[in-house]
C-alpha cells in the first residue's frame, strides 16, 4: 500500500479505492466522478493563496475525501514565517484541540472493553478529585462586592461529564473570579508545564473549585486532559504509549504524536508571526522536544493525511483497512446528542455549540443538529471539531465526506477560515449536469423593463446545493453572544445590523433586556428574548469596560438573514450580468468574474458554460419579494433580494 505521506507535486489528487481500504494511493484525475467540480475545487487553493498574500497565515494544507477516495489534497504557501520554504502536503502541524476527538475515541475503546465506566464518578479513578467544591459568585447586598462562595457538588462529576464538557472544569481564560483561580495552573509556579505529568497536573487541579455544578452547564475546558489521566489509570499505560499502540500504529498514523522527532523537524510548520500568546496554548504548542505532559485536550501534532485516516475510521463506523477500532454502535453514540434538554452553555466556545450555532455535543465531538440555524453548510448529523491553532475537520456521513484543513494562526483566530473552507468544499459539489438548453442555440430577447426589475443584491443563506434547508429569517438584533460566568457577553455584532448601528460593541456585557436581568438565564432564554417581530424595539442595559455608568440603548429589531453569499445582478448592454459580491462563490459565480447569462424565458436564464447554472427569478406570493432560485429543482439554492 502506498502512503499519503510521500512528497507530492503542487497539485495531487489521490484515490482511496474503497471506504473499507481507505488509503490506497493513486492519482484521481476526475473529481467529477466523486461529485465535485474541478474548477470549483480549484477555488480552495486560490482562496488560500489570497490569505497567504494578505498575511493571514503562512500556508495551509487542505484534504477532502468522498466515498473512500481523496478528491483533493493540496498545500499552498510556506512552511516558515519568513516565507522562504514552500509548504508540502505532508507538513506537520500542531493540531491543538483536534486532539480531543482522538482522546475521546481512546476512552470509548476502554468503555467497550469494560475497563472504563461512563456513569462512574471520576473520583473512582482519581480519588483526589472527590472533594472538589463548586464556586458560586455571590454579590454582597451591602457592599455590592462579588465574592466566591463554595458549595458541595450536588452530583459527582462523572466520566461522561468529562467527555461532554459538563463537569465544571474550565480553562480560566475568561474574566470571572473562577477563571482567575484557574490561572494559577499556568506559569513557572503552576502545574501546566511540559516538565510536569498528567498526574502532577490533576493534583494541582484538585485544589481548585469547579466553575459549575456537574451536569448543569456545557463549558469548554480541561475535561479531556483529566480524561487522559483517567485513561492512564484505567489502562495501566502512559497516555502516549496507549495512543501509539492502540490507535496510531493500527491506523498507520505515522506522523501523529506529542512531539516532532528531530528527523521530521524539517516538516514542522512554524508558529504564526504573532506567536501563541499565553498559556494554556503556548505550553502545548512547543512540540519540538519530548514532553511529560501528554495533554489529551490539545497536545498532538499530525498531518492532513494522518488525520484523514482517523476521520475515515469514524466515517466507516469505527473500522479502517480491516482494523476495528470501535464498534459502529459506539461511533453512533459519540456522534449523537449527549446533552440534556435543559443544559446551559457558557464560556469561550459557547458560540460554537448550542442553539445559536445549530449544533449540539456528542462524546468528544460537536454534532450539526439544526440545518436552519447552523452557520455552516452540511448535513444534519455531521460532526466536527477544531483547534485553537486554526486546524479544522469535519465528517459528513450523509455525503460520505471527510475534510481536513490545517493552518497555524493565533489562538481564537481560525473561525473565519474554517467557515470559508467548509463553504468552498460544499460549494464545489456539482449539480447533475443538465447541459446547455436549446435557448443556447436560439437565444431570446427580454424586455429592458423586465430585466431592470431583477437588478439588485440577492443573499443566499448557503453557497451549497447540499444544504436543503435555507436558514430562517427572523426579527433580531444581529448579535453573537456567549455566556461567561452567568453573564451575557457580546462576542461580535453583525456589521450593519441593528445592534451595531445602535452602538453595541464586542465585549459589552448585557445586564438587562427590557428591564429584566440576564444574570442566571440560559443562552436559549436570552436568544428568545432578543428575537421578536420586525420593527419592534427592545431596551438594553450594557456594562462596558472603562465606563463607570451602565449604557442604555433602545434597538429596533430588523430582519436578520444569514450572511452566507451575495450575488449582484446588473444589466449591461441589454443583458443580465451576475457576480458574487462577497468572498463566497456560488456555483458558477465568483467575485471579480462577472458572467452574462442567457435567457430561456422572460424570468429564466442559464450560464452558457461552466456548470450551466440555471436561474429563475420569482416573486414570493406573500410579500412580493423578489427571489433568485439557482438550479430550480431538488438541488436548488434560494436567494432573497435585500436591496
Amino acid at each position: 500500500m502506498k502512503r499519503l505521506h510521500r512528497p507530492l507535486a503542487a497539485l495531487l489528487m489521490l484515490c482511496l479505492t474503497t471506504a473499507a481500504r481507505a488509503h490506497d494511493a493513486g492519482p484521481v484525475s476526475d473529481p467529477e466522478a466523486l461529485g465535485f467540480s474541478s474548477s470549483r475545487l480549484a477555488r480552495i487553493a486560490a482562496w488560500q493563496q489570497s490569505q497567504v498574500d494578505a498575511g493571514a497565515f503562512s500556508g495551509g494544507v487542505a484534504a477532502i475525501a468522498r466515498n473512500g477516495r481523496v478528491a483533493y489534497l493540496r498545500a499552498v504557501g510556506f512552511r516558515d514565517k519568513a516565507k522562504t520554504i514552500p509548504l508540502q502536503p505532508n507538513a506537520i502541524f500542531w493540531i491543538a484541540s483536534m486532539s480531543k476527538p482522538v482522546t475521546s475515541v481512546a476512552a470509548m475503546m476502554l468503555v467497550e472493553e469494560g475497563r472504563l465506566d461512563l456513569a462512574a464518578p471520576v473520583h473512582q479513578y482519581i480519588p483526589e478529585l472527590k472533594d472538589m467544591v463548586v464556586a458560586v459568585e455571590k454579590k454582597d447586598p451591602v457592599t455590592g462586592k462579588t465574592e466566591l462562595a463554595r458549595e458541595p457538588q450536588k452530583h459527582p462529576m462523572t466520566v461522561l461529564d468529562l467527555l461532554r464538557h459538563t463537569g465544571g472544569l474550565v480553562y480560566g481564560v475568561g474574566g470571572t473570579k473562577v477563571d482567575q483561580l484557574y490561572k494559577s495552573l499556568y506559569g513557572n509556579a503552576g502545574v501546566w508545564r511540559r516538565d510536569k505529568s498528567l498526574a502532577d497536573f490533576v493534583s494541582g487541579l484538585a485544589k481548585l473549585p469547579l466553575a459549575h455544578q456537574p451536569g448543569e452547564v456545557w463549558e469548554y475546558g480541561h475535561s479531556v486532559d483529566v480524561l487522559a489521566r483517567v485513561i492512564e489509570i484505567a489502562s495501566g499505560q502512559p497516555f502516549d504509549q496507549f495512543l501509539e499502540a492502540r490507535l496510531f500504529k493500527p491506523l498507520d498514523m505515522i506522523d501523529t504524536g506529542f512531539y516532532v522527532p528531530e528527523a521530521k523537524l524539517s516538516r514542522l510548520v512554524d508558529p504564526p508571526a504573532s506567536g501563541w500568546g499565553g498559556p494554556p496554548d503556548s505550553v502545548m504548542a512547543d512540540v519540538t522536544k519530548p514532553t511529560k505532559l501528554f495533554s489529551g485536550g490539545g497536545g498532538l501534532v499530525s498531518t492532513a493525511a494522518d488525520y484523514l485516516r482517523f476521520c475515515q475510521m469514524l466515517l466507516n463506523g469505527g473500522e479502517l483497512d480491516g482494523v476495528r477500532i470501535l464498534s459502529s454502535a459506539t461511533v453512533r453514540l459519540m456522534t449523537t446528542n449527549s446533552l440534556p434538554p435543559d443544559i446551559r452553555f457558557a464560556g469561550i466556545a459557547s458560540g460554537l455549540v448550542g442553539p445559536q450555532a445549530g449544533s449540539t455535543w456528542g462524546l468528544g465531538l460537536a454534532v450539526r443538529s439544526d440545518a436552519a440555524w447552523s452557520v455552516v453548510p452540511g448535513s444534519v448529523g455531521s460532526f466536527t471539531w477544531m483547534g485553537a491553532s486554526g486546524t479544522y475537520f469535519w465528517v459528513d456521513p450523509a455525503e460520505q465526506l471527510t475534510a481536513v484543513h490545517l493552518i497555524q494562526v493565533a489562538p481564537g483566530k481560525g473561525g473565519p477560515f474554517n467557515y470559508a473552507f467548509r463553504n468552498l468544499t460544499y460549494g464545489a459539489f456539482r449539480v447533475p449536469d443538465q447541459g446547455a438548453p436549446d435557448a443556447a442555440r436560439a437565444p431570446l430577447r427580454v424586455d429592458a423593463n423586465r430585466l431592470a426589475a431583477y437588478v439588485g443584491t440577492y443573499r443566499f443563506a448557503s453557497s451549497s446545493s447540499r444544504d436543503k434547508q435555507e436558514r430562517r429569517e427572523f426579527g433580531g438584533l444581529g448579535l453573537e453572544i456567549a455566556m461567561q460566568g452567568g453573564r451575557v457577553k457580546v462576542a461580535s455584532p453583525m456589521p450593519d445590523a441593528p445592534a451595531a448601528r445602535a452602538g453595541v460593541m464586542a465585549n459589552d456585557i448585557i445586564t438587562h433586556l427590557d428591564g429584566e436581568a440576564t444574570q442566571g438565564k440560559s443562552l436559549n432564554q436570552v436568544l428568545d428574548k432578543m428575537r421578536g417581530p420586525v420593527n419592534t424595539s427592545i431596551h438594553l442595559k450594557i456594562v462596558r469596560n472603562e465606563q463607570h455608568e451602565p449604557i442604555e440603548l433602545t434597538v429596533v429589531r430588523a430582519p436578520i438573514r444569514a450572511a452566507g453569499a451575495d450575488l449582484e445582478v446588473a444589466v449591461k448592454d441589454g443583458k443580465l450580468e451576475l457576480e458574487a459580491s462577497r468572498a463566497l462563490s456560488v456555483l458558477d459565480f465568483e467575485k471579480g468574474a462577472p458572467i452574462t447569462v442567457v435567457p430561456m424565458s422572460s424570468s429564466e436564464f442559464f450560464v452558457d458554460g461552466g456548470d450551466h447554472t440555471r436561474l429563475a427569478f420569482r416573486r414570493d406570493g406573500t410579500d412580493q419579494t423578489m427571489r433568485l432560485v439557482l438550479d430550480p429543482g431538488p438541488w436548488q439554492i434560494i436567494g432573497q433580494r435585500i436591496n
